[in-house]
């Protein structure tokens, strides 16, 4: 549990930095000469190397093990920072890049040791509490740095600080983590490389699975809550600016609340299905109260709480993922529901940009049907995530020791990685899904 509490710590702190520049804008747009818009892209490159990275990570971790990665992605992050703080361009492009490159380490690290060092009906529970760290994280890059750069601290010696923060934690990840215990087939595994790691955990279609459901059930909130969020407040519902961002700031802290929580229940339960459900129609029903409610009924910090609270059912398959996969690709499952997820976000992020662009005809201001009309869509995401967990496989230790003998006996085995097996095609396994249902029923 300590080694976890570690990375989560490096968790907290990547997500800092990640959402920080938000809170100095005028200060980086004097710094850099550049306007709003050049500023905002060179903050973006944060994501260029965040998505592809988690492949990276996974693979990285189930072969050299956690105690020789982990550290260096703290250490990579932590001069990035430095490169931000430099004040020129060149260097903040590749200092936002290494900060990606190196923070995506944190959470998939964190996921990896709670796979290897505790039991599997703590797995949901942790997972929520790793992502709590992040979001706490993200909240403090924002409330407590924005008080320290309006109280006249000096946007680069922020950076400067926040650098050493870095190699300082990357020292305290090397020397207190533990030496990763011998695996009877680790060799096996780094005979089989990377590349074949990640095709063994992309030809379950499970994986895909998971990954969808996780995106679809993130979007409402990075999208739409976290990303228009303000905006719709004040011009569709006509709140002030200051009520607005409070508001919008409840999301976050539903996410801090709904991830530990509904991992949590989950480990209770020994299912993960139902719980991935419960949070699916909760957060359908909250979005479109939001969207196309009466707001003489139900409004205020509540709505936001609750919604945040929904979505934190987000993080479960991220516990699915893993136990659907061998154990020693457990760090490669991590990386890549976190490439799916964050790359379906990143591509209709833009998507819904214009659609919101279209919708007012380019004007500057949109009337709540417009926002209503432009997000839809996400409605019928959410739906699309509820159809898609029906045909998941229940993988909670309730149910883990029937899954596993099923899936030993009825998929061959992969010879490139022992210890793995080939899966079904997604159609096959919908199929089957499907058949074992019908025949159920009758």
């Amino acid at each position: 549990m300590g080694a976890w509490l570690l990375v989560a710590v490096f968790y907290f702190y990547q997500y800092a930095l990640r959402s920080a520049p938000s809170v100095m804008m005028p200060q980086l747009t004097e710094a850099f000469g550049v306007n709003a818009l050049g500023v905002s892209a060179i903050v973006g490159m944060f994501y260029y190397s965040y998505s592809p990275f988690s492949l990276i990570a996974g693979t990285a971790i189930d072969r050299f093990g956690a105690r020789r990665i982990i550290p260096l992605g703290a250490a990579v992050v932590g001069i990035g920072a430095l490169l931000f703080g430099a004040g020129n361009v060149p260097a903040a492009n590749i200092g936002r890049l290494l900060q990606g490159a190196g923070g995506v380490f944190a959470l998939v690290g964190a996921v990896y040791l709670v796979t290897k060092n505790l039991p599997a009906t703590l797995a949901a529970s942790f997972i929520g509490a790793t992502q709590m760290f992040g979001m706490a994280g993200g909240s403090a890059g924002q409330f407590l740095v924005g008080p320290l750069i309006k109280h006249r601290l000096p946007w680069g010696h922020f950076w400067i600080y926040a650098g050493i923060l870095g190699l300082a934690i990357s020292a305290c990840l090397f020397v207190l983590l533990p030496k990763d215990a011998p695996r009877d087939n680790a060799g096996a595994v780094v005979r089989s490389g990377m590349l074949a790691s990640l095709k063994a955990v992309f030809l379950n279609p499970q994986s895909t699975l998971c990954g969808l459901i996780s995106g679809l059930l993130f979007i409402p909130t990075t999208i739409f809550g976290m990303t228009w969020g303000v905006r719709f407040l004040q011009e569709g519902r006509g709140r002030e600016f200051d009520s607005a961002v409070t508001l919008a700031a409840t999301v976050p802290l539903g996410w801090i609340i709904g991830c530990p929580l509904l991992g949590f229940i989950s480990d209770r339960l020994g299912r993960r299905k139902p719980v991935i459900v419960a949070g699916t129609i909760m957060l359908l029903g909250m979005l479109a109260w939001v969207l196309f409610g009466d707001p003489k009924i139900l409004r205020g910090p509540a709505v936001g709480i609750l919604m945040g609270i929904a979505s934190g059912a987000a993080m479960l398959p991220y516990s699915v993922i893993k136990e659907v996969n061998p154990p020693e690709l457990s760090g490669s499952a991590t990386g890549v529901i976190n490439f799916i997820n964050f790359t379906f976000s990143a591509l209709l992020g833009p998507v819904f940009g214009a659609r919101l662009v279209q919708v007012s005809g380019g004007g500057d201001a949109m009337s709540l049907s417009q926002y209503q009309q432009g997000f839809k869509p996400l409605l019928v995401g959410v739906a699309f995530a509820l159809l898609l967990t029906l045909f998941l496989r229940e993988t909670g230790p309730a149910a883990g020791r029937t899954n596993e003998h099923s899936q030993t006996e009825q998929y061959p085995k992969d010879p490139e990685i022992p210890g793995t097996s080939l899966q079904p095609s997604f159609k096959e396994n919908m199929k089957h899904q499907f058949d074992a249902r019908r025949g159920r029923a009758g």
